[in-house]
């Protein structure tokens, strides 16, 4: 039991091939035997766009199946209807100290903990009454690379075939790694392939441990991560992109380079070179600023062959005090840092994992798309007749364009 009388809750990630879900089982057993108070839950995700989630339910001897009928076949609803509240009752219950949720293998941690942290239920927030240790990933150290380099659509694999699901298999397991606070990988990889892997993962997520199954130890059980690891709070997509200091050398062809500029893209000419973003490289995350919307803070985020961009709130040039008041404090403190008399605290913040790419080709390719000095001079008013492919939600490869916002860096729930 945590302090303040919340039981400790553990995320367990991952398992997108034989080996890896073979390696959770291995993890969730090793807590298990350092806990003898655990509650394992599992929602296997299967049939949930047919309305069926099959949830399974360990708390000691007990080990129990229940298939569960929901009204509207998705994750948010099952999220909300079941899996939320069952983690409330869970923590309350006097045998059970500690509570791990078993993710589908087709699930992303940010959801769910971004769920555990900021949807009610009953009008309480579940942090009420569990304390969100943290998220354990599990990865298959001779798969995981090649899957998070590649176009591979998740419904061309064998998971959930999650209604609506467009993800590639890179935007998966990049999101399953990217926000773990701690590796675990599972089955065998070659010494070349692993160093890769370790310096991907390095950069991608450095306040991260890597362990190998047979490493398993009390890490586990999250207690001593350092002060500003992650434990299932979100990005604030205002903010430093580079959290956890992260390598900025080049390590066996693996880089992480940044891309910062003042002025604003042209956004056909940026249409055009986002295709540098999705070729030998791993991730992209950052700001972006187009001409044709001022005010507008732009998130792009990429891995493998797809890339989404979506709205995640207005720059502070031009905001008033009472914007500046509610803002938080270090996101103004972070744009106060870096203001400019002309632009404000606008302009281009791009973090670019690479691991097959000239990093000086990408640079190139972003800075043909901002614009011109007579661009430049010909002014706002002008900016705005500029062609502009981008939607409020844009996603590359180009499908149909729609006005979707996001909230606090998320996309909005259309369920």
């Amino acid at each position: 039991m945590a302090g303040n009388d919340r039981t400790d809750l553990l995320v367990v990630a991952g398992g997108v091939t034989a080996a890896a879900a073979g390696g959770i089982e291995d993890v969730i057993g090793q807590i298990r035997r350092q806990c003898p108070a655990v509650a394992v839950a599992h929602h296997d995700l299967r049939d949930v766009g047919q309305g069926v989630v099959r949830r399974r339910l360990r708390v000691g001897a007990f080990d129990e199946t229940t298939v569960l009928e929901l009204a509207h076949g998705c994750v948010s609803c099952t999220l909300r209807e079941d899996v939320l509240p069952l983690l409330r009752s869970l923590a309350r219950r006097p045998d059970v100290g500690t509570i791990v949720l078993h993710l589908d293998a087709a699930l992303e941690p940010e959801q769910v903990c971004w769920a555990v942290t900021h949807v009610l239920v009953d009008g309480a927030a579940v942090t009420d009454s569990v304390n969100l240790r943290g998220v354990i990933s599990v990865l298959d150290a001779g798969s995981w690379l090649e899957d998070a380099t590649g176009e591979d659509e998740v419904s061309e694999r064998r998971l959930a075939p999650l209604p609506d699901d467009d993800r590639t298999m890179a935007q998966l397991v990049v999101g399953q790694a990217e926000f773990a606070d701690l590796i675990v990988y599972a089955g065998s990889a070659e010494p070349w392939q692993l160093a890769r892997t370790d310096a991907v993962l390095a950069r991608l997520t450095p306040l991260a441990p890597r362990l190998r199954l047979a490493e398993l130890d009390h890490r586990v059980l999250l207690t001593d991560l350092p002060p500003d690891a992650r434990r299932g709070r979100c990005d604030d997509p205002h903010v430093a992109l580079l959290r956890g200091q992260p390598p900025l050398h080049t390590e066996v062809g693996v880089q992480l380079m940044t891309f910062t500029a003042r002025r604003p893209f042209h956004p056909d000419r940026l249409h055009r070179a986002l295709d540098a973003l999705l070729d030998g490289v791993v991730r992209t995350r950052g700001r972006i600023w187009l001409a044709t919307r001022p005010s507008a803070v732009l998130w792009l985020e990429s891995a493998g062959g797809g890339l989404q961009l979506g709205y995640a709130g207005d720059w502070l040039a031009g905001a008033d005090a009472a914007d500046w008041r509610q803002a938080d404090p270090e996101r103004s403190a972070f744009a106060a840092l870096r203001w400019d008399e002309r632009w404000g605290d606008r302009g281009q913040d791009l973090a670019i994992l690479v691991h097959d790419a000239e990093p000086g080709q990408i640079d190139r390719a972003l800075r043909t798309a901002l614009l011109t000095d007579r661009e430049i001079a010909a002014g706002e008013a002008h900016w705005a007749s500029y062609p502009d492919p981008f939607g409020w939600w844009h996603t590359d490869p180009c499908g149909e364009i729609t006005p979707q916002a996001t909230v606090d860096g998320h996309k909005e729930d259309t369920a």
